[in-house]
């Protein structure tokens, strides 16, 4: 008892984490950071426990690049999808037949409307011509013979559901929901409402047996990765019948089980109902308070993934199978051709088919192997956060330096082995992030707070300025070292921000220590060009580096150099791509982000860690710019204001953007070099493209959408492959369909941080 009075303060100070993570997860505030650490032990123990193994029970007919090539592009013609399912049902006797593709709209491609409208109109003096389209319009209307096709066979057709202000319909809902709005009891949601659909043509809802959505997200989450389907959704709009309807993973399954009926179980919580599974048949499948379920993936996918058998629609419609093939199979009709735009990101891969989520969960209902959140996590999380807590507030205060750490050490580990054998043994999926943050937050509030505290405040200013300053700087500074100071001051400045894209992906497939050796090779590299051009490295944050111009020496140029340094920067990395390249590695990209205005700068931080940097409106809008480098296609985004202080460089404009947090909207460029006066036939041909460049612009913010394509065909003419022009050419075709705005004020928003 002595011992605990004694030492109060350091237990005080170990339970603060733990105060924290009960506050957290009680509800009384929340972390996002926690949520994506939660993500990633879950993705992480997804893809240790898969099951890796091939299921010939489900078959993806895969509209593939070869499918596209030998048979045209997408959509194909609905009479080719009639001999397609014709030969899944009839020739390969598949069991169920479900596409995840929708028939939203009429097919065209036969002529047959071009053939009445001619019949009925320049030729109406002629009405055997009528009758005799007439008597060809069966064989023509695709839509009648895919109709056709369809009826008598165990197919399951896919449509999605919608939400907007202004409820939008098209094609037929299923004539009745799966279930009745009073199959649940009033008084809360149980799924994800919907107010519109887009679903298949009347004539094909009719004619097929089944039908299911396919949306797969119902909220995207932070990351927009697909984690979870919902098996039902509600609908709520007046042009089909309101009810829950099933997905097409839910559809296809019941169809190939007998069409068993569904029925919602729930569970008391507080006085009401939670929805807690569907009953299919006899299989139990657990969802969540939005019906949805967990999909437990059974490989990385793809054609290659090893989980199911793909087989090319091409080699289908050919008849290249051997009848029977498909004899008492699931068969699911879906796409990876890139160009489909069918590919999801999900823990196990970041373009995994969209088919094959579907051909995933059908697999684990039949199999039984269902991933379940109980309704009981929350309180398990708090028991845990309770146990570990004390335990380390207790043994890390009172026992010597190494049995602590293995304390900490071992606590650690039997939370997460806990947890993971709960997951593999029961299916359960419980919550771990904020007990390990706990656990690790109250091992270093415990043994290093005073430690970092007391180091980081010996830290001198001369230490300080000479690990983010150049040394001829430094130098400088020296003379009159009274001037400067880490006390903070308001200047007119420029930052930079310079990040490295997509280089997680590379660094994936790089040991340790090479991706240690190259991050050091390419910041020493960045680094002394940044130092050559006068400017203040301020911090690394991985694969990022910010530097700064016009402190803690006053830089009247300071625009102007930090420019000539993206340049240099980016011509540094060039010249380290073509060494990778000769030795056989992935090439970087980088992305850089300029921005000139006033921003305080001094030592900032904490008492625990400080540093000398800069803050502001000003550096958050350059960290905007960065960030947006790879949607334009460039490698520096610059600010108008940089522009203005940097007149010495070829500009080009790249839009004007309205970023999240900022009234006034920000107009952003890039440096194509420097200004020059030497009069070449490349300088004449650039500064011709720049003068057209700028009137397809003019045109665009004055919305004249047609001729700003008109200027703009000649530079995709000359340059088909560079992004911005491409992106304005989406933007113009796109904006053509839409209805002038006398409010829009050619600025695009920018709502990502």
């Amino acid at each position: 008892m002595n011992a605990l009075r004694r030492h109060w303060p350091r237990i005080a100070i170990t339970l603060v984490p733990v105060l924290l993570a009960l506050a957290h997860a009680v509800g009384i505030w929340h972390l996002n950071a926690l949520d994506r650490l939660d993500r990633l032990i879950y993705d992480t123990r997804l893809r240790a426990t898969m099951a890796g193994t091939f299921d010939p029970r489900i078959v993806i007919v895969d509209v593939d690049d070869a499918s596209l090539a030998r048979q045209g592009q997408w959509p194909w013609a609905r009479d080719k999808l009639a001999r397609l399912t014709t030969e899944l049902t009839d020739r390969q006797q598949a069991a169920v037949v479900g596409f995840d593709v929708m028939f939203v709209e009429p097919d065209r491609s036969s002529g047959l409307d071009k053939l009445r409208g001619i019949a009925s109109g320049p030729l109406r003096d002629m009405p055997a011509l009528a009758v005799e389209v007439e008597r060809l319009a069966p064989v023509l209307d695709n839509d009648a013979t895919f109709a056709r096709a369809l009826e008598g066979r165990r197919v399951v057709l896919g449509y999605y559901f919608t939400r907007t202000e202004k409820p939008s319909a098209k094609g037929e809902l299923p004539s009745a929901p799966l279930l009745a709005p009073d199959a649940f009891p009033p008084g809360r949601g149980y799924a994800t409402v919907w107010n519109g659909f887009g679903a298949s043509l009347p004539v094909l809802a009719a004619a097929a047996p089944a039908s299911g959505f396919l949306n797969t997200l119902q909220m995207a989450s932070d990351d927009g990765v697909v984690r979870s389907v919902p098996l039902i959704a509600r609908y709520e709009g007046d042009r089909g019948r309101p009810g829950y309807y099933e997905s097409l993973g839910l559809s296809v399954y019941r169809l190939a089980s007998g069409s068993p009926p569904v029925l919602p179980a729930f569970v008391e919580a507080g006085g009401t109902s939670r929805l807690h599974s569907l009953i299919v048949g006899g299989l139990r499948v657990p969802v969540d308070a939005a019906a949805r379920v967990q999909v437990p993936f059974r490989g990385p996918g793809g054609p290659d993934g090893g989980s199911f058998r793909y087989v090319s629609a091409t080699d289908v419609l050919e008849g290249r199978l051997a009848a029977g093939e498909f004899r008492d199979r699931i068969v699911l009709v879906g796409a990876t051709a890139p160009g489909l735009q069918d590919l999801r990101a999900t823990p196990v891969s970041s373009a995994f088919p969209g088919v094959e989520v579907h051909a995933n969960l059908v697999s684990a209902m039949l199999d039984r192997r269902l991933l379940s959140v109980p309704d009981y996590a929350a309180g398990y999380e708090v028991l845990n956060i309770l146990a570990a807590g004390l335990v380390l507030a207790l043994g890390l205060t009172l026992l010597p330096a190494p049995r602590a750490v293995l304390l900490g050490i071992v606590t650690i580990a039997l939370s997460a082995g806990a947890n993971a054998w709960l997951y593999q043994r029961h299916h359960l999926v419980l919550p771990l992030a904020l007990t390990l943050a706990m656990a690790v937050l109250a091992f270093v509030f415990n043994m290093g707070w005073g430690y970092f505290i007391e180091s980081r405040a010996r830290r001198g200013l001369e230490r300080l300025f000479g690990t983010y300053v150049p040394r001829q700087l430094v130098d400088e500074m020296l003379v009159t070292p009274d001037r400067y100071s880490m006390r903070a001051e308001s200047k007119h400045m420029t930052v930079m921000f310079c990040d490295m894209r997509d280089f997680t992906r590379i660094s994936e497939h790089m040991p340790p220590a090479e991706v240690q050796a190259f991050l050091n090779t390419l910041f020493s590299r960045l680094t002394n060009v940044i130092s050559a051009h006068r400017g203040t490295v301020d911090k690394y944050m991985g694969d990022c580096v910010m530097a700064f111009w016009g402190a803690p020496i006053d830089t009247p140029e300071h625009a102007t150099l930090a420019v000539r340094a993206a340049l240099d920067m980016a011509q540094a990395v060039h010249d380290i791509n073509n060494h990778r390249r000769a030795e056989g590695h992935p090439e970087i990209c980088v992305g850089i982000g300029i921005n000139s205005g006033v921003m305080s700068v001094g030592d900032m931080g904490s008492a625990a860690r400080r540093s000398y940097t800069v803050v502001g409106d000003a550096v958050n809008l350059a960290a905007r710019l960065e960030g947006l480098s790879a949607y334009y296609g460039v490698e520096i985004v610059a600010s108008g204001a940089t522009r203005e202080l940097a007149p010495g460089f070829i500009w080009q404009e790249l839009d004007s953007v309205l970023v999240k947090g900022r009234a006034q909207a920000v107009s952003v460029l890039t440096p194509l070099g420097p200004c020059t006066d030497a009069l070449t036939d490349a300088a004449r041909r650039q500064s011709a493209q720049l003068e057209r460049w700028e009137r397809v612009l003019a045109a665009y913010r004055r919305q004249d959408w047609a001729e700003g394509r008109k200027l703009l065909d000649p530079l995709l003419a000359e340059d088909a492959k560079k992004v911005l022009y491409q992106l304005y050419a989406q933007r113009l075709a796109s904006m053509a369909l839409r209805p002038q705005d006398p409010e829009w004020d050619g600025a695009t928003r920018v709502e990502t941080k």
